[in-house]
């Protein structure tokens, strides 16, 4: 079974290793709209993959650290895509949530990434 949870931050960024005129080589905002997927099975007792309440505290230390800040300025987002903004959540949330099994960003209401925990290289090996 998988649950999730959605979530909003507000935050600015710029990405630096763009050049003008590319508009996100300057400073901007998001409403970024994120999704905080686990996956478990069933517990026979309580009748839940986790208690919601369980991801809402740990999605609070997250909020605290990125929403209303300057994405740029929170250590390992200096290059804040929405990629590595996923990659970092999945970071600070694990811990708390070891069921988690997907983050879905959206930057905008038609653009986003998902990431499952392991990362690519070019040439298609994975990395964890």
């Amino acid at each position: 079974m998988e649950i999730f949870s959605k979530f909003v931050l507000e935050a600015a960024r710029r990405l630096p290793n763009l050049r003008e005129p590319h508009p996100c080589a300057r400073l901007h905002g998001h409403s970024f709209n994120v999704e905080v997927h686990l996956q478990g099975p069933v517990d026979p007792v309580f009748g839940w993959v986790v208690d919601f309440a369980e991801v809402q505290k740990a999605w609070d230390k997250v909020h605290q650290q990125l929403d209303h800040r300057y994405l740029n300025e929170v250590p390992g987002l200096e290059n804040p895509t929405s990629e590595h903004l996923a990659k970092w959540i999945w970071q600070v949330l694990q811990a708390d949530l070891p069921t988690l099994s997907k983050i879905i960003v959206m930057e905008t209401s038609t653009s986003g990434c998902v990431y499952c925990g392991v990362d690519q290289t070019a040439s298609g090996q994975t990395v964890e």
